[in-house]
């Protein structure tokens, strides 16, 4: 089957491109045909040079930055923009009117694809003047403050690169066209969303959504409130009013994407507790594990001579190492000769000579190195006797599942992901309490036997939760047991546009051969689609014969 797979930005390509998630997945499913669809920055350009040769296509959209040229509507596709463009605003601004957000995001992808002149209306003067009067509406939310005219043009512009996927040249039916694959799947969630929506709406195509950490919950912790409404700082840099309408555009598009998707796919039971939360349905959502190829990684060797303790982690207060500096206090009186190594990069301006300080105060400066960042994971992980994971919330499982790789013993607080990560295979302590982190490293660096024993148990357990096979055997199954719900539309109109009634097996499987009437018509009925998949094995003329057509599939 054509599967087409879209994720977001030049950052995810970068993550999960060559040799990382998407690659494996293409390449670990080799008996269908994969096309990447990147919305991208300008950084993104050029992409597919880097690109597993698994993908049988790779198209781009720049999602961030300028907005691409183009000629502006008239005036009678301006007023239909714009009644569309208001309905979408109402719904992100007035609580009454939330239920009009996907009609509206429906109808601008349909009129954006009639004349491609959405992204010079949305930059346009008209749509900020309907954008300022619908958000100072009596009744709208402002909770966050009355939205200033520079409220208003940072919004317009932050709404148009939002909605540019709705403008891109993806949704026909022919070559490249999301119009003609069977299924979309979307990485990330978000924005890569909106085409898999549209696909969705005008042909019928189902889309599985895949989240290794919830593009919602990133967007709340990337634009905190600020009371009073003042200018943010250089990592938020917009006022909250502005803040406020991106998250409700972004809460929106979650809950209308879970709504649509065929089927979720968290990466962990704690992402798909949020998931419940947003308004998914239980019946739809599956945890699929990130898979990673550091399972066949070799186990760390000997442990240091002196007793370590490893910690790693971004420096910052959500990363908490400060715990970790007050608990090797008391291991460090136990145990004179312990050692502390946190290995990460300051991700907070001054936060690592906040924790030297801390280091300092308590005596034990000495003993603590702030080793950066490591070359390898595995380095980490070589250079302690135990793991120890201080963290006030712990959203991804793919650092734990590292250091259990590595046979290491882990001591955790008992956050996110922890628990069902880590299991029986290591120590869970309280968030924010020395004494029990504290407890639990001595207990384990006093006790050779036992680490050894969570340390193979906790590899054993990471090896058979995150290893690639099982996750590309679970996106098998879920891929045909879709296409086996959802019937093909070759002509387009899968219903949800006012197109025609759905109807099972119109498209015979021999319109894939390469050599085989691709985008014949289907039948007029199901009797005619029986006989026509006849007709077509029969037919000397475009199709292969039997013989050949079983040697070919």
């Amino acid at each position: 089957m054509r599967v087409a797979l879209l994720t977001e930005g030049a950052r995810p390509h970068a993550r999960r491109g060559a040799g990382g998630w998407c690659d494996r997945l293409a390449e670990g499913l080799p008996e269908h045909e994969f096309e990447l669809y990147l919305l991208t920055g300008p950084a993104g350009r050029g992409a597919e040079e880097r690109l597993s040769p698994a993908w049988r296509g790779v198209r781009d959209l720049a999602l961030w930055g300028r907005r691409p040229g183009g000629r502006a509507p008239g005036a009678p596709r301006r007023r239909r923009y714009a009644r569309a463009y208001e309905d979408l605003v109402r719904a992100l601004v007035l609580p009454g009117e939330r239920a009009g957000f996907g009609p509206a995001l429906y109808r601008l992808a349909a009129a954006a694809r009639e004349d491609g002149t959405l992204p010079a209306f949305l930059a346009s003067a008209h749509a900020r003047r309907i954008l300022e009067r619908t958000w100072r509406l009596p009744g709208a939310d402002t909770s966050a403050g009355q939205p200033l005219v520079c409220d208003v043009l940072v919004a317009a512009d932050l709404l148009e690169q939002c909605l540019r996927p709705l403008s891109a040249p993806w949704y026909g039916t022919g070559p490249g066209g999301l119009g003609a694959v069977d299924l979309c799947h979307v990485v990330g969630g978000g924005p890569a969303a909106l085409p898999a929506l549209v696909a969705r709406h005008l042909h019928g195509v189902p889309f599985v959504v895949t989240e290794h950490g919830l593009h919602l919950r990133e967007q709340y912790l990337g634009h905190p409130p600020r009371p009073g409404g003042e200018w943010a700082s250089h990592e938020a840099p917009y006022r909250w009013p502005v803040r406020a309408l991106l998250l409700s555009f972004f809460r929106a598009l979650t809950g209308e994407t879970y709504r649509q998707a065929a089927v979720l796919t968290p990466g962990s039971a704690h992402d798909r507790q949020w998931q419940l939360r947003c308004g998914a349905d239980p019946a739809r959502t599956r945890v699929v594990y990130e898979g990673t190829t550091a399972v066949d990684r070799p186990a760390a060797g000997p442990e240091p001579q002196a007793p370590t303790l490893v910690w790693a982690g971004a420096l910052e207060p959500g990363r908490d190492p400060e715990p970790a500096l007050h608990a090797f206090v008391r291991v460090r009186g136990e145990l004179p000769g312990a050692r502390l190594v946190l290995y990460g990069e300051e991700t907070a301006p001054g936060y690592r000579a906040h924790c030297a300080a801390v280091a300092e105060r308590l005596g034990v400066a000495p003993a603590v190195r702030f080793a950066g960042r490591p070359g390898a994971l595995a380095e980490v992980w070589e250079a302690g006797t135990v793991a120890v994971f201080s963290a006030l919330s712990q959203r991804a499982p793919g650092l734990l599942a590292d250091a259990m790789l590595s046979g290491r013993a882990v001591v955790s607080t008992d956050v996110g992901v922890a628990r069902e990560v880590v299991g029986p295979t290591g120590l869970l302590v309280p968030a924010r309490d020395p004494r029990a982190l504290a407890g639990a490293c001595l207990a384990l660096l006093r006790d050779e036997e036992r680490r050894a024993r969570l340390g193979l148990a906790g590899r054993l357990r990471a090896q058979e939760r995150f290893a690639v096979e099982p996750v590309v055997g679970a996106f098998r199954e879920i891929y045909l047991e879709l296409v086996s719900q959802y019937p093909a539309f070759p002509g387009g109109g899968g219903g949800g546009g006012g197109g025609p009634v759905p109807r099972p097996f119109a498209r015979p499987a021999e319109c894939w051969l390469a050599d085989g009437p691709r985008d014949a018509a289907p039948a007029a009925g199901p009797e005619a689609g029986t006989a026509a998949v006849g007709a077509a094995v029969g037919a000397p003329a475009g199709v292969r014969e039997p013989a050949a057509l079983a040697e070919a599939l």
